[in-house]
């Protein structure tokens, strides 16, 4: 509310955030940058140089919108439901996407490739387990997973043969443990949050 406003005893702006917004847009975007991504990936075998820049320059523009959309949701108050549920769901479709086509043109190990989907759906379903109780905030570790497994993916994408194999072998290294200690550090905080939901139900009876 501006100072105007707030002088004046102006009511706040409740109106509804319309589900057709830049935000919302861009997130979907996203959704529909997969399929693109995935068909340059695994053009021609996938090791096309030509057709892996292509497939780069689509998960990178795919990845600055993940960034751009959450920004304008915050400053412009564009927050929606519809919104909170399909972000996630395309930053993990994107991220499945380049991990699962990595594996299948075999230059990434499919047990890193399991491992990280099944850590992710492993956290998605304590959230479900959890919702009742609260919700368990992103935490730094959380964001430097999500970070590293960026940079890995850009990494492996790159047509440069193995030329830079050490180089992603430590990416990707450190972002496998970072994936699995966060993902049991989220196990252990979902567990602290129920006991402490039940302990409150109870006491509230």
């Amino acid at each position: 509310m501006s100072a105007e406003g707030a002088a004046s005893g102006a009511a706040p702006d409740t109106r509804p955030v319309p589900l057709l917004n830049i935000a919302n847009v861009l997130t979907v975007s996203r959704l529909l940058l997969v399929p693109v991504f995935l068909v340059a990936l695994l053009w021609e075998d996938g090791h096309q140089p030509l057709w892996r820049w292509v497939a780069l320059l689509v998960f990178l523009v795919a990845a600055i919108t993940d960034r751009i959309d959450g920004e304008l949701a915050r400053r412009r108050g564009l927050i929606t439901d519809f919104g909170k549920i399909a972000d996630p769901i395309a930053d993990k479709a994107l991220t499945g996407a380049a991990l699962v086509g990595l594996s299948l043109v075999g230059d990434l190990p499919w047990w890193v490739t399991v491992l990280i989907i099944a850590r992710e759906l492993f956290v998605t379903l304590l959230r479900f387990w959890v919702i009742r109780h609260g919700v368990i905030p992103a935490s730094r570790g959380g964001k430097l997973k999500t970070l590293l497994q960026a940079i890995a993916i850009v990494a492996y994408l790159l047509p440069l043969g193995a030329l830079i194999d050490p180089l992603r072998w430590a990416i990707m290294g450190a972002a496998v443990l970072v994936t699995v200690v966060t993902g049991l550090d989220y196990a252990v905080r979902a567990w602290r949050l129920r006991a402490a939901g039940r302990r409150a139900e109870g006491a509230g009876s």
